[in-house]
């Protein structure tokens, strides 16, 4: 029987390895490890993506101030089965830090655990915290990316990403991104010739998005491209433009045939909230580590269904946020598909190492439910141990 207790404390981990090939890292791969645990043992896990060093020290800061209080501070004794009201609590009680950014992406951990922590203590999945399945199952996709090697020519860049293509539909994908992370050196209409050879390297029965990588500072530029790989049936464009560039993306929107993404590296809901009214855009791609935990992202799906738009949480990371975009999606009605690290496509020990089991099993494109309690997933304590910094 499932018994409940108060969180009695928060830790930040910073976990660190040797990169040993990750393409997204140099040197060292490393994330921060929420933990998060009750007056009887348990812990729940959540991990931050960003700047590792920056967001501990945000989680370990002790309270200076009535508006400055520290998060362990906030939520030690707490209930955790009110995840939500203790998101709030910490974003109120911590004003003095700021109401986007490092606050949120810290916060997006803690948050996780929390939620994985009530799951645990309860025996119920996540999604179930969250209000129920929306959806009998879940939708992965795969980012396709060969590495830094965009200084070549455009054949040559496509071969690896049909290599990959081939393994991710192996392990049962049926959705793919594509970067198309070119250099300025490189025409458009090369641009347009790789997009077109995209769609031959994954086939014509599979999702394909691209992920321009910010090419462009003129929105007429990206129109022009936009347009002439509309018949190549791309489901988003990413990226297309300059983060910031709020009334370029909605002068594209306005005239783009493909659906335009944004707010990748948005934090929370009050900056979605000026992509989906100033920029314009149909879907917005913040991730669960990263822009506010469950508690902000399903606020921001419920946004999204009020202005008619998409939420594809970016994932780039560990088992610990694929494992939370699918709860997300499991909850969540605005969301068709969440992004997904394969680990078959790119070396990474913390994506295979750092939880169990790493990956969910992939069938014809679809994921099924998780039912496990919390997340469902368990944290390798023996690497944490010997790779935590301190």
């Amino acid at each position: 029987m499932s018994s409940r207790s108060p969180i009695a404390r928060v830790e930040a981990l910073l976990v660190s390895v040797p990169a040993e090939g990750n393409a997204f890292a140099e040197g060292n791969e490393e994330t921060v490890v929420v933990r998060v645990t009750d007056e009887d043992g348990r812990y729940g896990i959540g991990e931050c993506i960003t700047t590792p060093p920056v967001t501990k020290a945000m989680i370990d800061m002790p309270t200076v101030n009535f508006w400055s209080q520290g998060i362990s501070d906030l939520l030690v004794g707490r209930d955790p089965l009110e995840a939500r009201a203790l998101y709030d609590l910490v974003y109120h009680g911590s004003f003095f830090h700021g109401r986007r950014g490092t606050l949120i992406q810290a916060l997006s951990g803690v948050d996780i655990a929390v939620h994985d922590l009530a799951g645990k203590q309860l025996g119920e999945p996540v999604y179930k915290l969250l209000g129920g399945a929306r959806c009998e199952r879940l939708r992965p996709y795969a980012t396709l990316y060969p590495g830094d090697i965009y200084d070549r020519p455009v054949a040559e860049v496509a071969a690896p990403i049909r290599e990959q293509a081939d393994i991710a539909r192996d392990q049962g994908l049926r959705a793919f991104k594509v970067p198309v992370l070119f250099g300025p050196e490189v025409p458009d209409r090369d641009v347009v010739e790789f997009a077109r050879l995209s769609r031959d390297m994954v086939g014509d029965d599979v999702v394909l998005a691209l992920d321009f990588g910010y090419r462009w500072w003129d929105w007429h530029d990206a129109a022009w491209t936009l347009k002439r790989i509309e018949d190549f049936d791309v489901h988003f464009a990413e990226a297309p433009l300059r983060h910031d560039d709020l009334d370029g993306h909605r002068r594209l929107v306005d005239v783009s045939p493909v659906r335009v993404g944004g707010a990748e590296f948005a934090a929370g809901r009050w900056e979605v909230r000026e992509w989906l009214e100033r920029g314009g855009v149909s879907l917005v791609q913040p991730g669960v580590s990263r822009a506010g935990g469950f508690t902000e992202l399903m606020r921001i799906g419920e946004m999204c269904e009020m202005y008619g738009a998409q939420l594809i949480p970016h994932s780039y990371a560990t088992g610990i946020t694929d494992t939370a975009s699918l709860h997300l999606q499991a909850a969540c009605l605005t969301v068709p598909m969440v992004e997904f690290r394969s680990s078959r496509l790119g070396p990474s020990r913390l994506r295979t190492e750092l939880v169990s089991p790493p990956e969910p099993e992939i069938v014809d494109g679809w994921v099924e439910l998780p039912t496990g309690p919390g997340l469902g997933i368990d944290l390798n304590e023996d690497l944490v141990a010997a790779h935590a910094m301190t």
